[in-house]
């Protein structure tokens, strides 16, 4: 076994970054499509890995105990650069996205009982390939694995429950980019960054008429950002014999809001621009270590139901973000992002969500508002609605009763 140290294991990660953007900027259908880095070059370090162990017999160790650091730190970043102005003017938006998600939470678990039921599954594996481990992510579908193993007996619950959580990510990672590619060939949309110069349409370069950053700047908002994790660990343990449990990640956006809109006030004014650069960092990082470590052989003895649940997931996800979502989100620009962004939360995080937001904006310019509304409801909306959704389900008869 080859075992990483952690500075070994963080400089693999950022070789597979930089792998990653290689690909992505030189393979015409991975550029297309707008296909996060972390995605590409993590999942090719994987199968590597993989076949490394299989035909080698030699099995890469990664020390990757700083991923919850980097998420949290990424979550930091996106409070620290909300500007709650904004969120007024996407708060319609907001709405209307919030009123797109409810029915599909019903519908992804509709499709997983369905899927359970057609393989002669027991109808919990159904949810454990909906909305537990595809809009809970590893978090809920460890903790409901650990529940259905002890309560309904359900074998290798928690095995299937990891690898569809992980599953999730790839696909919302992958999916999300050529929908909202193809959202803006069909409808003829555009971003800043497409406009041909000389059209009359230029937009204003504000990261060219803005100060340059400093190194000051960057320490300045990487500070801002680490009181966000202490902060928030620590409203976090306050509340943690709460009814409602809420994630980590919650209290340090929240924090970082706080700060952000909080600080103008006394004085404080981080730049954006060096935040969201860390920010960006750390989420880069923290996906190309969750792809790195992907186990693939554990996917292998995995496959058949759960490969086949998860790609009926993916295409009803797709189609009711290019269907549904787009249309209830103003049919516009914006929309066409935050479809890719529901396909990244939908499918596997909001860390996803976000790494699909960024690689469109990469290409084609900003979406403001979809930074503000996609975040909120990824950190905790989606949380709650989806808790409500779970224990309604379980609770009926042939569901959890069985």
């Amino acid at each position: 076994m080859i075992s990483l140290t952690p500075v070994q294991s963080l400089l693999a990660c950022c070789l597979v970054l930089v792998i990653g953007r290689v690909l992505t900027t030189r393979i015409g259908v991975l550029a297309r499509y707008s296909i996060p880095d972390p995605i590409v070059g993590g999942l090719l370090f994987a199968v590597l890995a993989y076949l490394l162990s299989t035909w080698g017999g030699v099995s890469v160790s990664l020390e990757t105990s700083i991923k919850p650091t980097l998420l949290l730190l990424f979550f930091g970043s996106i409070g620290l650069t909300a500007n709650l102005k904004l969120l007024a003017k996407g708060g319609p938006r907001l709405i209307a996205f919030l009123l797109a998600l409810i029915p599909f939470l019903i519908l992804q678990n509709a499709v997983g009982l369905g899927m359970a039921w057609l393989l002669d599954m027991h109808p919990l594996m159904g949810l454990l390939g909906g909305t537990i481990t595809l809009v809970g992510g590893h978090g809920t579908g460890a903790a409901y694995a650990t529940r259905f193993a002890d309560f309904n007996n359900i074998q290798d619950v928690m095995a299937l429950a990891m690898t569809a959580a992980t599953l999730g990510l790839v696909l919302g990672g992958v999916v999300g980019g050529p929908v909202a590619e193809w959202l803006m060939r069909r409808h003829k949309l555009a971003g800043s960054l497409d406009h041909v110069p000389g059209d009359g349409h230029e937009p204003a370069d504000l990261m060219e008429n803005a100060p340059a950053s400093t190194a000051g700047s960057y320490i300045v908002s990487l500070a801002a950002a680490l009181v966000c994790l202490v902060v928030g660990g620590y409203l976090a343990a306050l509340v943690e014999d709460a009814p409602v449990s809420l994630p980590n990640f919650l209290w340090c956006l929240a924090t970082g809001v706080l700060i952000r809109n909080g600080g103008e006030k006394l004085g404080l004014k981080l730049d954006d621009r060096a935040t969201e650069i860390i920010g960006t960092i750390s989420l880069s990082l923290f996906l190309g270590m969750t792809m790195m470590t992907l186990d693939l052989s554990s996917v292998a003895r995995l496959a058949g139901p759960l490969a086949l649940m998860l790609a009926v997931q993916t295409l009803v996800c797709a189609l009711y973000a290019a269907w549904v979502v787009f249309r209830m989100l103003k049919r516009d620009y914006e929309a066409a992002i935050m479809s890719a962004a529901f396909c990244g939360f939908a499918l596997g995080a909001t860390a996803t969500a976000i790494a699909n937001m960024q690689a469109l904006t990469r290409r084609h310019g900003p979406a403001p508002e979809a930074f503000i509304v996609v975040p909120v409801t990824g950190a905790f909306l989606v949380d709650i609605l989806n808790v409500i959704v779970l224990t309604s389900l379980i609770s009926l008869p042939f569901v959890g009763g069985m």
